[in-house]
């Protein structure tokens, strides 16, 4: 009897054993599960950013394909005109030798409309290149002109240096110094602070002027640099802080050096006037280079783009700030070069936490010279 009993609570025991082992299996399955299910989310919420970034990018595509197709739908139209007109004259022609001539003279008028035409589209279409060029420059020295500040405060410096050390110079020689070697010193001096205010006049004039057309293998280190000293007086005057950190490594983009200079020069002013009135002004400019593209972040801490213009900001005229503080022309300029340079420009922004701008850039080919 005691061998009878012992077998059930065995069984029993082998039986808790068995269920408890199912239900620890279930909760690392349930685990599991739930971790897949996370990983999952987690995928998701970067292919809805990506997505919406991609979205951003499709309207100004779709706005520039409308315009391009509304301009191919009329030179279509009035193509199709000229092609029947130029039809019926044919026509005409077979079904009476006498009214050769009047075709014949109506087919030179519709191929003289036809240059006319040809002609006018050339011409408009340079006219928009001269006044996106107007444009662009007009952008350029709108920015000098609010750098003002900051340009004459560093050609001050200089310049009092080098009154000092030639005033040094004249002393000397009034007292009848001996050391002639004192005086080249001071002289040396001055001759150095010249040559400083005069790297800034020709960085001032080479900004300011037109940019060529042409594109050239160029460093985006040294770019951002001088971008950067350009405004580092007024970011100074605000006491704005300012983070650079490119990495590094040297990436090389086929380009114009002037214009892109432009593109980080409209940033950093946007920056500038985002964190103005923040607790923290801080603004911070790195990049990442990829296999393919260089992406450079500019982010500041100010209080973020309003929910729903996001997709507005790189409208022309488009401004958030007060009437008279903004043209709207800075960000819109910025993605127009951008653009021309084969790469994107978009931004990351939650309101109260500040906005990110990326930028990626192509990077030149390994043949490049």
């Amino acid at each position: 009897m005691e061998g009878l009993s012992a077998m059930p609570e065995a069984v029993t025991e082998d039986r808790l054993r068995a269920h408890v082992e199912t239900l620890e299996w279930r909760l690392r399955k349930r685990d599991e599960q739930r971790r897949a299910m996370l990983h999952i989310m987690g995928d998701l919420n970067e292919v809805n950013r990506r997505l919406g970034d991609q979205r951003k990018a499709m309207l100004h595509i779709l706005v520039d394909y409308e315009k391009d197709r509304s301009g191919l739908a009329r030179q279509t139209e009035r193509l199709d005109s000229s092609r029947r007109a130029l039809l019926h004259i044919l026509q005409d022609s077979h079904r009476s030798n006498l009214r050769l001539a009047d075709s014949r003279k109506a087919m030179i008028h519709i191929m003289g409309d036809l240059r006319e035409t040809t002609a006018e589209m050339q011409r408009r279409e340079q006219e928009l290149r001269d006044k996106q060029e107007q444009l662009v420059q007009a952008g350029k020295l709108a920015t000098l002109g609010e750098l003002t500040t900051g340009v004459a405060h560093e050609l001050n410096n200089p310049l009092n240096n080098t009154g000092l050390f030639v005033g040094n110079a004249l002393d000397l020689i009034e007292l009848g110094a001996a050391d002639k070697g004192q005086i080249v010193r001071e002289l040396r001096q001055a001759m150095q602070q010249v040559s400083k205010a005069t790297q800034i006049i020709s960085h001032l004039r080479t900004f300011g002027r037109a940019a060529p057309i042409s594109r050239e293998p160029i460093s985006l280190r040294p770019v951002i640099e001088r971008a950067l000293s350009l405004v580092q007086e007024q970011l100074r005057l605000h006491e704005i802080e300012v983070t650079l950190d490119l990495g590094p490594e040297e990436p090389v983009v086929v380009g114009n050096p002037i214009q892109l200079e432009q593109v980080f020069i409209n940033l950093l002013a946007n920056a500038r006037d985002a964190v103005l009135d923040s607790q923290r002004k801080a603004i911070r400019i790195s990049a990442s280079v990829g296999s393919a593209a260089v992406e450079i972040a500019f982010v500041d801490t100010g209080h973020g783009i309003p929910s729903g213009l996001e997709r507005r900001i790189f409208d022309p005229f488009f401004t958030t700030k007060e009437v008279g503080k903004g043209t709207g022309l800075g960000l819109s300029i910025a993605y127009g070069i951008v653009k021309e340079h084969g790469g994107t420009i978009s931004v990351v922004s939650t309101p109260g936490e500040g906005a990110t701008f990326l930028i990626q850039l192509p990077l030149a080919g390994p043949d490049t010279k």
